[in-house]
């Protein structure tokens, strides 16, 4: 949808094709973190009204990101830069309603219920997709944002994979309330909480408080969001049970529960007030990179192309750059489209595959904490390494720094 934007603020005429049935379909409820990257692309795309609604619509801002044990006993908290200005500092939105600021205005534009099932190109240089209702449209370049299982992918570069990382998390969601917000620790309201726990467990908590308050309303259409915690906890899949994916909510939080009888109570008493329909499992995946290959007017964003661990919370950022620099790319310049597509494709290639690389070596399943014994070592050594970032000044200031750098905080492109 951002590239739809930008593309039709640049007069081109555009159409997207969307399997879901209708504009709230699927689970979108998620936070996204949007990081200077991310928040450039949007900004460069979407109409002014449309950006601005954007950041009225995203929660208060983190304030600290607090590295804790599975008792919640702090390691390190680093203090996050606040606010600069709407373009270049950190976002947090809920999935949800990006999604629906995203469809803003382009009521002429979304066709909802159509299924991909492939593609056909031409003579003259046109494409036609095919949809699984019988139905197709033509135009001159068609792009696969159809995320890490993307038909457009498996026809356009049939070579390309995408292979399990080895880890498992499960997610869900509970509303802020006075007994929620007290479970929470010190440094993680308002903030990120990462819990760093034995057998390469991990917990990722974010708090997210929206403009409109927990009995509020959003100014959105059809956007339930509301004030609420995000958890979620990942481990190797060798700690789940056979058939976890396939678990229903209740199940799912049964089984959190089940995994973590040493943790904090606190902790456990939020995982048991989740709300359960809100609960889903996922395998991590990660894409293998590809050498380049030669453009034509069939092209990829996002997970269609590099799909990632969540390691370094860059996956939706990377989607957006990539719409940002696509947009530009094929609206200026002259000589044919594919030669466009060709200066996008390899700039994309190296900064989207350097990510799946940075964010499979942060989650992945090979990593030291997984293994027995080792794994010990490797947990102590982690926690030992926060601890003396706690306590060096120096070496703090440059994990700070780091946190903003890695995620677009020092590029202008």
């Amino acid at each position: 949808m951002c590239l739809a934007h930008g593309l039709r603020g640049a007069g081109v005429d555009v159409e997207v094709y969307e399997r879901h049935r209708t504009r709230t379909g699927g689970l979108h409820g998620y936070r996204v973190g949007i990081d200077p990257d991310g928040s450039r692309a949007l900004n460069a795309c979407l109409p002014p009204d449309v950006f601005d609604l954007f950041t009225r619509t995203c929660a208060r801002a983190p304030e600290t990101f607090a590295f804790l044990d599975e008792r919640l006993r702090r390691t390190l908290t680093v203090p996050l830069r606040p606010p600069a200005d709407d373009v270049n500092d950190e976002k947090s939105v809920s999935r949800m309603t990006l999604r629906q600021v995203l469809y803003t205005g382009m009521q002429d534009v979304v066709r909802f219920g159509r299924v991909f099932t492939h593609y056909e190109q031409h003579g003259d240089g046109t494409v036609t997709a095919h949809f699984a209702d019988g139905s197709t449209a033509t135009g001159d370049v068609l792009v696969g944002a159809d995320g890490t299982n993307s038909r457009v992918r498996a026809q356009r570069l049939p070579h390309a994979r995408v292979e399990d990382s080895g880890v498992v998390a499960i997610g869900g969601k509970v509303p802020l309330t006075d007994e929620t917000r007290a479970l929470l620790p010190e440094g993680v309201f308002p903030g990120i909480g990462l819990v760093i726990a034995p057998h390469g467990f991990a917990c990722i908590l974010h708090v997210l408080e929206f403009p409109w308050g927990p009995a509020g309303v959003s100014p959105l259409p059809d956007d339930p969001t509301g004030d609420h915690i995000n958890w979620g906890i990942s481990a190797h899949r060798d700690r789940f049970p056979a058939g976890v994916t396939g678990f229903d909510g209740a199940r799912l939080i049964a089984q959190t529960l089940a995994m973590t009888p040493r943790w904090s109570p606190a902790l456990r008493r939020l995982f048991a007030l989740t709300d359960p329909a809100s609960c889903f499992p996922i395998t991590v995946r990660t894409s293998v990179p590809v050498p380049a290959w030669p453009s034509d007017t069939v092209t990829l964003l996002g997970d269609a192309i590099h799909t990632m661990t969540p390691g370094q919370g860059v996956g939706a950022n990377t989607a957006l750059r990539d719409a940002h620099h696509l947009v530009r790319d094929l609206t200026s310049g002259d000589g044919p489209v594919s030669g466009r597509i060709q200066v996008y494709e390899r700039r994309m290639r190296d900064y989207g595959f350097a990510a799946v690389a940075a964010s499979k070596a942060r989650t992945g399943g090979d990593q030291l904490v997984h293994r027995p014994v080792v794994g010990r070592l490797a947990l102590t050594g982690q926690r030992t390494f926060l601890r003396v970032i706690d306590h060096v000044p120096a070496f703090r200031r440059r994990f700070e720094a780091s946190l903003y750098t890695t995620r677009g905080g020092d590029r202008e492109d």
